[in-house]
């Protein structure tokens, strides 16, 4: 996600203090000169500058990250945390001077940029702000190095995440899967002291701006209180939960007729580690042992795209035809030729798939190492969702260059995930039929192990981190508390006892990248929501889930209206432009999944008699 007004990164993480929803901004010493009262014509002066100001720093910082994290060494770690200081460094007297000019009337945009520009942590020492850029780009680059050597001092046994996710992906055995599972885990030991130096020096910054503590901060930027946000947040669980509640039912009577009764209790939480994949969140690669009888359809076309030899460029010219369908303007060819797609073998990078958008205008690029998957054809789809919103908003003012809330940003590209239905890989060439509608249970039943299996997941990650950054957590109980809220949201338990001085929080991207995760629970909300309003917008009347927009122009310039507005309004009146109403609705989640949620509690009480 972009930061409001210095880094025009939109997914990545907080590498050089800089990529994170929030800045951070130094205080300089404050003038002893009295000065006149402002008048509005300075403010918007102020403003106007101060945007200006920030787009320019902005650039060099985007620049030296960018070749951080596809470049990992000493010399590009030091480089990035330098650009990000002296940008931090520079824009304190943007942040500090903005509070000037809090009294007085100002037009609503102005009024809206300087409140943006206050949302900000703030560290008055010198000391304080080196520490802070330096471990928050360590963080992000240890976790991007970590590997796992099952035999120590033998270079030949180390994986790294990539490595280990393909066989949490594709393996059977449950001591193998347990053996890759607690090895991850372990290799985040490593930085947990620095993270929680960190949490330290965030809370202190975010504490000189008035706020509680960081988590205070965060929840602040969804334009309401942030008790009302959390308590938001809560609502929309509650609407799902009885969707996941069932196909967590069916998933454990599954999984112990696969593993035996040794393996998967009868009552309780479920192992973490049989999920197909390294932090249980979603669970589509358990689908072949989970898949309905009588049900042969499946969207994967990972063999398609080997067989046909569909590289990583051809599969983001596939996920961008998809925008250009909707009316929307073709990437800039510099897209392809500052772009990272695939994995260098000549050097340490950060794979984890992010959306860069460098300059604020058509410098827009994705850092991801492709592989020719279904997974990550549909990534591409979700990567290029971030890059068309910023495209859109590019002509607002620079301050509003953002997503309407930082949930909105991740929910553009799975919106139109949702809309990769059969009839659409048809269309492009990657099935060779479109499947009767009577296998639809089946192609739902793997949807919602990706989306309804996730829900949890998202919301359990802040819930985690805000008791972190509140001080409720002290570093000794962060495991814990984790497998405390792992429990409860999630039903997964910890497949072995916790390990001394643990951190396997940390063994997620987004902890040490300090990247928010309230996000993914909102846009999972959001996508579903678009998705039912667009296919509305398309004259669409059939069953939600074999909706496609491909080729709509209607819904296209409909989602289009809505994100050129950017951060210009707060999000309740973007919601409105596109769905047409003011509050986030799971109930669109539902719809999608009804004819699943009567298909799981049939099986549920079938299999539970067996």
């Amino acid at each position: 996600m972009p930061d409001q007004f210095t880094s025009r990164r939109f997914a990545l993480p907080l590498a050089a203090a800089i990529a994170a929803a929030l800045p951070l901004f130094a205080v300089p010493a404050m003038a002893t000169n009295k000065q006149s009262a402002p008048t509005v014509a300075e403010a918007e002066k102020f403003i106007n500058e101060a945007e200006q100001r920030l787009d320019k720093l902005g650039v060099n910082s985007n620049r030296a990250a960018w070749v951080y994290e596809t470049h990992i060494t000493g010399d590009t770690e030091a480089m990035s945390a330098q650009a990000a200081e002296q940008t931090l460094t520079a824009a304190s007297e943007i942040a500090v001077q903005a509070r000037r000019y809090n009294k007085l009337k100002l037009p609503a945009d102005s009024a809206r940029k300087l409140k943006l520009l206050q949302l900000n942590l703030v560290l008055s020492q010198p000391a304080d702000r080196e520490a802070y850029t330096r471990l928050s780009t360590k963080l992000a680059g240890e976790y991007g190095k970590a590997k796992y050597c099952s035999k120590p001092g033998d270079a030949s046994s180390c994986r790294d995440l990539g490595q280990l996710e393909d066989l949490m992906a594709n393996s059977r055995d449950p001591a193998q899967l347990k053996d890759a599972w607690i090895g991850w885990h372990k290799q985040a030991i490593s930085y947990k002291d620095s993270y929680a130096q960190y949490v330290a020096l965030s809370n202190k910054g975010a504490r000189e701006m008035g706020y509680a503590d960081t988590g205070a901060l965060w929840r602040s930027q969804y334009d309401m209180p942030s008790e009302e946000f959390a308590a938001e947040t809560e609502r929309l669980w509650q609407q799902v939960k009885p969707l996941y509640d069932s196909l967590h039912l069916y998933v454990r009577l599954k999984l112990r007729q696969t593993y035996g009764p040794d393996v998967v209790p009868k009552d309780g939480p479920i192992p973490a580690h049989l999920f197909g994949n390294m932090w249980s969140q979603t669970w589509d690669n358990l689908y072949p042992i989970l898949k309905p009888q009588g049900q042969n359809t499946s969207l994967d076309v990972g063999e398609v795209l080997k067989e046909r030899k569909i590289d990583a460029v051809q599969m983001t010219r596939f996920a961008e035809g998809f925008y250009t369908s909707l009316g929307m303007e073709k990437l800039p060819e510099s897209f392809y030729a500052n772009s990272m797609l695939v994995k260098p073998r000549d050097r340490e990078v950060v794979c984890h798939a992010s959306a860069w958008d460098i300059d604020s205008l058509t410098d827009v690029r994705i850092k991801m190492c492709i592989n020719q998957t279904t997974e990550d054809f549909t990534t591409i789809h979700h990567e290029l969702g971030h890059i068309y919103y910023g495209l859109a908003y590019r002509k607002q003012p620079s301050l509003f260059r953002n997503g309407a809330n930082d949930g909105f940003h991740e929910a553009i590209g799975d919106t139109i995930a949702l809309s990769m239905t059969p009839e659409y890989l048809k269309k492009i060439g990657l099935l060779n039929e479109v499947p009767d509608a009577s296998q639809d249970i089946g192609v739902l039943l793997h949807k919602a192990l990706e989306k309804v299996a996730f829900l949890p997941f998202g919301y359990l990650v802040d819930q985690w981190r805000w008791q972190v950054y509140s001080g409720k957590v002290a570093p000794k109980d962060y495991d814990k508390v984790w497998w405390e809220l792992r429990e409860k949201y999630q039903g997964i338990k910890r497949p072995a006892p916790m390990e001394e001085g643990g951190f396997d929080a940390g063994a997620k991207y987004h902890v040490p990248a300090d990247t928010p995760y309230a996000r993914y629970f909102v846009a999972d909300i959001l996508q579903f929501q678009f998705h039912r309003a667009l296919c509305r917008e398309a004259g669409y009347t059939g069953p939600l889930n074999r909706c496609s927009i491909f080729e709509n122009k209607q819904a296209g310039a409909k989602y289009q209206a809505m994100l050129s507005m950017g951060q210009s309004r707060p999000w309740p009146e973007a919601l409105k432009k596109v769905a047409g109403e003011e509050k986030m609705d799971a109930s669109a989640i539902l719809d999608y999944f009804a004819p699943l949620k009567v298909w799981l509690d049939a099986q549920n009480k079938e299999l539970s008699r067996q």
